[in-house]
């Protein structure tokens, strides 16, 4: 953990290095004009944002690492490839259902874009689709 820590540092480092450069830039780039017009507010906020959310989340891990005094796997250099690896569960690499459940998806959102119509056509391929994921293991050849 303590490398993905120091990771989101990095990556906070550089959001508000690059936010400096990128006000500093614009400031440069317009002289003559008032302060306030010079910055390019969205493309500014938006770099100091996510300079922001990533000090957050590498703060969170910190504390959490130095809560919980652990070490994962990732970080022992004496550790194995199967000490990293937890049951994820079962799935179905076979099944054809996520993949109709994700057009569902795709004709209710081209619905939202285009067309309403579409939208209950998107719906009952979705109910169906969830259908079939959900009982696929009650029928057919792989019926348990």
């Amino acid at each position: 953990m303590r490398d993905n820590v120091i990771l989101w540092w990095i990556l906070t480092a550089f959001f508000a290095l690059v936010g400096v450069i990128y006000t500093g830039w614009n400031i440069l780039a317009h002289p003559g004009v008032e302060l306030v017009k010079q910055i390019e507010w969205v493309g500014t906020v938006a770099l100091f944002f996510t300079a922001f959310m990533g000090a957050m989340i590498a703060f969170y891990l910190d504390r959490t690492h130095a809560a919980q005094h652990g070490e994962l796997p990732e970080d022992i250099l004496t550790a194995d490839i199967d000490d990293g690896d937890p049951e994820l569960g079962e799935f179905s690499p076979w099944s054809w259902w996520p993949i109709i459940l994700a057009g569902s998806a795709a004709v209710f959102v081209i619905g939202l874009a285009v067309g309403h119509f579409l939208l209950p056509i998107g719906l009952a391929i979705f109910v169906v689709a969830i259908v079939g994921w959900v009982y696929e293991y009650y029928r057919g050849h792989f019926a348990r």
